[in-house]
């Protein structure tokens, strides 16, 4: 059994958990409750993002899967080609992170405070080690 894919594993399909759970609970504090909103424009841009934030719900559970199926069954043909994409794939999604951060307003220790970038790092470092 491979350590890093192992605990690529366990961080995917923990951000999955954590991210569909405990974020939508943190959606809800910025979801719009005034309805005299001629147009729903706040409404509809607040559903809009939730269907983003889910998105990316769904695709840590679909990595986390794939893990799994690498990590504990022979399903696919071509494993080392899987996981390598999947590495690009969280390096993709730590750089939008952190380039995004980048050109948004600064607050104190945003670079911390949304410091996702770093477990998207991790977890691609950890896949591509594994691969």
């Amino acid at each position: 059994m491979n350590t890093a894919l192992l605990i690529a594993n366990l961080l995917t399909a923990l951000a999955f958990v954590v991210h569909t759970f405990v974020g939508d609970k943190e959606l809800k504090v910025i979801e719009p409750s005034d309805d005299s909103d001629v147009n729903s424009q706040k409404r509809e841009k607040w559903t809009m993002a939730r269907c983003g934030w889910h998105w990316v719900s769904f695709d840590l559970l679909f990595a986390s899967m794939g893990l799994g199926l690498v990590n504990f069954t022979s399903f696919f043909e071509h494993e080392k080609t899987i996981l390598q994409v999947l590495a690009v794939y969280f390096f993709g999604y730590a750089l939008i992170w952190f380039l995004t951060i980048a050109i948004s307003k600064p607050f104190a220790n945003n670079y911390l405070k949304l410091g996702q970038w770093l477990l998207l790092l991790i977890i691609g470092g950890l896949i591509w080690i594994g691969a």
